[in-house]
């Protein structure tokens, strides 16, 4: 599956981080993670942390699928309002998965502390939108159910709003744990040093074939080359949906762009991480080299041409909205692209297995907030496969 279009910010941003081999011969591990984005690097991370002998194949380069495209907003917010999720699974395992996804956001600041490069990190508020008069209502009961789950948040009305910003709304929830990082860079930092402890990374390698058993798995390479493993974990993202056969995910195409440097940042208070209740919603953020990057105008993913046709025109419209926001700030668009998400039911992840592949473990992180949903990932998927209890595993099976 083509993931993104061409010419995605992080990769041009960055340059070329590292370099990793193909694989041309037979392989032996414990643990074979197929995925070389941020989700399979953070695996592989917890993994030989763990002690486990472990090997990372990707048929891209490192870090060239998804990650490469990912506005990497860091908010403990899933697309399922919690007073919704409330509805669907229970308030006690919804206010669970709100809290999991808000550690998380200090777990990636500890680990960008560890690598030694911060990775873009920055510790950011983030403001939730009223898009409408009608809705505030409801995002007054969803800032009381936060609060009863122990999450900082604020309520802020509208005069509050134009307080602090260019433009009103008729409300809106100031979260005080959030932030932005640059995936990308985050991902081949993590591989680095997972190599470093032991771990083989190949990357231009792809895998034809897949034959799971109960005591392990067996893997074809189309070079022909075979990987044995005790246990595979699927960290491939939407491309793993067409080994499973039930439909877990709605995909859809959603777009950015990435703004030349800007002289000034006039009306957006704190350089604030900014997201609304409308569906498909607008998302903004800023990084570490003073861009503004805006994304959204989601469509439904039908393929790749014709998301990627949709891009110039779509870029054009995430530019309008920006100046309707701030009218003082001069942006002009440096890179537009497109790429491939997934929405769940419920906005939760999946994580774990399935009774028809034996050996094999899955960590889809669909949503809005992938990138924290993989650190919950990493965990699970290592405390399962050294028979330790986690807590936080049952709100993402496949059989919820």
């Amino acid at each position: 599956m083509d993931l993104i279009s061409p010419h995605p910010f992080w990769p041009l941003k960055n340059g070329l981080l590292g370099v990793y081999p193909s694989l041309k011969e037979d392989l032996e591990c414990e643990v074979i993670v197929l995925g070389a984005g941020i989700t399979g690097a953070l695996a592989a991370h917890h993994l030989v942390e763990a002690g486990l002998d472990v090997a990372v194949v990707d048929k891209r380069e490192v870090a060239t699928g998804s990650t490469s495209a990912s506005t990497a907003l860091l908010q403990y917010e899933i697309d399922t309002p919690l007073t919704e999720l409330t509805g669907l699974i229970g308030q006690t395992d919804a206010e669970q998965a709100y809290r999991v996804c808000l550690e998380s956001i200090g777990k990636i600041e500890r680990l960008c502390a560890e690598l030694g490069d911060d990775c873009g990190f920055v510790n950011k508020p983030s403001i939730y939108l009223a898009t409408k008069t009608r809705e505030v209502e409801s995002l007054r009961a969803e800032w009381t159910a936060r609060r009863k789950a122990g999450i900082a948040v604020d309520f802020l009305t509208e005069p509050e709003v134009s307080e602090r910003f260019s433009f009103s709304r008729p409300a809106a929830l100031l979260s005080h744990t959030a932030g932005e990082v640059d995936a990308y860079r985050l991902t081949h930092r993590l591989l680095a040093r997972a190599q470093r402890n032991g771990a083989r990374i190949f990357d231009r390698t792809a895998v034809v074939k897949y034959d799971p058993h109960e005591k392990g798995i067996r893997l074809t390479t189309e070079r022909g080359n075979t990987i044995r493993a005790r246990w595979a974990i699927f960290a491939t993202g939407y491309e793993a949906v067409e080994l499973l056969d039930r439909k877990v995910v709605n995909l859809k195409s959603s777009f950015a762009i990435v703004s030349e440097p800007l002289e000034n940042f006039e009306g957006w208070w704190e350089r604030c991480l900014i997201w609304e209740t409308a569906r498909p919603y607008l998302y903004l953020r800023t990084t570490d080299d003073g861009r503004a990057i805006i994304g959204g105008e989601d469509d439904p993913f039908r393929n790749p041409i014709r998301r990627d046709a949709l891009v110039p025109k779509k870029a054009e419209r995430l530019a309008k909205r920006f100046r309707e926001l701030f009218p003082k700030i001069d942006l002009e668009i440096a890179y537009a692209w497109a790429g491939t998400f997934g929405e769940t039911e419920d906005g939760l992840a999946y994580i774990g297995s399935v009774p028809e592949l034996p050996s094999c473990y899955f960590t889809l992180g669909f949503g809005g907030n992938g990138v924290t949903y993989s650190v919950v990932a990493a965990e699970i998927i290592r405390d399962t496969l050294l028979n330790r209890n986690n807590t936080d595993a049952h709100l993402f099976r496949f059989d919820r």
